[in-house]
This record gives structure tokens, sequence and C-alpha cells, in this order.
């Protein structure tokens, strides 16, 4: 599968048919196996401060556990539910007024029943982080597979 159609493929079931998701508007912009990426472009509905315009900070933690729960999409041999079981975010900085926000989530293991990751938040460069994060995911939670949580056992990512 090409670039292009795995980001539309990703972009339709992680962001357009997540309702959350879709209100904030997030982007995909980079999905591969056991990484994701994703933008949160500035709204001013999002603003925390309405003096200084600085992002509030739900939207990023909405943007970083979707973009984690993507990357763990990713790795999944065979569909199956998940669900975040614990995320971590350090705040390191204000998020710029009028900039979009990069997520980059990566999956770096997979248990029988956990699997686990890490984020940054940034403005475009990864080694100026706006906040980092690390999150654990339960596999085999009960319900229905999400188109969106078969996403990885459906292509080759």
């Amino acid at each position: 599968m090409e670039k292009d159609e795995r980001i539309a493929l990703f972009q339709k079931w992680f962001s357009d048919a997540i309702p959350h998701n879709k209100a904030l508007g997030l982007k995909v912009i980079g999905a591969s196996r056991g990484f994701a990426s994703m933008q949160l472009d500035w709204r001013e509905e999002f603003v925390g401060n309405p003096e200084t315009g600085v992002l509030a900070g739900g939207p990023l933690t909405a943007m970083l556990d979707g973009c984690c729960g993507m990357s763990v999409a990713t790795m999944l041999k065979n569909p199956e539910p998940f669900a975040t079981l614990d995320l971590r975010i350090d705040y390191v900085r204000p998020a710029e007024p009028g900039k979009p926000v990069i997520a980059e989530a990566e999956c770096y293991r997979v248990t029988r029943s956990v699997a686990f990751t890490r984020a940054f938040a940034h403005h475009g460069d990864p080694k100026d982080p706006i906040a980092a994060a690390a999150g654990t995911f339960m596999l085999g939670t009960k319900g229905r597979v999400t188109r969106a949580q078969s996403i990885g056992a459906e292509t080759e990512v």
C-alpha cells in the first residue's frame, strides 16, 4: 500500500470515524508499523487562556491519546478491541498561539494483554517538545472490534 493510500485509510478510521477526533479536526499525517503521527490545527475554540491564545490541555491530550492508539493498531496481527489503560502526559511548555501541533507516537512493545507507547507533541521539531506522553493500552477488552482497531491487521503497514 502506498503512503498516501495508507494515510487516507488511517484518516478515515482514526479521525473521521471517531466523533471526538473528528470534532477536533485531527489530521493523520503519517502511519507505518509501530508509528503514527497526527496534526491538530490551532483553533480559537481550543484556546485555554484567551489573554495568551495558548491551547488548552484537553485537545492536546485527546490528540496524544488518539495518536498512541493509532500506533497500537498498526502493530496488531489480528483485529481485537483495545482501550487506553493509562496515559501520562508531561506538559513541557505551552503551545504557541496560531501554530498547528504535531503528535508523533511509537508503539514499542506489545505483550499478550498490554501495548506500550510513547509520544511527543511539538510544532515541527521533536527536539523541542510541547508535551511528552507515555501510554499503555489493554488489549482484548470486552466489546466488539471497531474498524479503527482492526486496521493494522487489515493492511500492510
